[in-house]
């Protein structure tokens, strides 16, 4: 996606909407390196969201003991007494 700073957007506004418009590309447009806004055609589909959390939802257990499984033997290994 196109990075444009808010004097360049301001002296080429016309061009970017028309490209846009007929191409589709997606604009930001920042000031002192800072993303403000996006610019996006009006009809463009939502992004989609990620929504990963609870994929696994009871399809998978965790044992009570997960925290403390292998501790003998990691305490062993940075104790050095392998």
């Amino acid at each position: 996606m196109q990075k444009i700073n808010i004097h360049e957007a301001k002296t080429k506004l016309s061009r970017l909407v028309e490209d846009v418009v007929e191409k589709g590309d997606s604009f930001i447009i920042s000031k002192a390196g800072k993303p403000m806004v996006k610019v996006v055609r009006i009809n463009a589909p939502a992004a989609q969201k990620n929504e990963r959390m609870g994929f696994f939802k009871n399809q998978i257990a965790i044992p009570d003991d997960f925290d403390r499984m292998g501790e003998d033997k990691i305490t062993q290994l940075f104790s050095g007494r392998v």
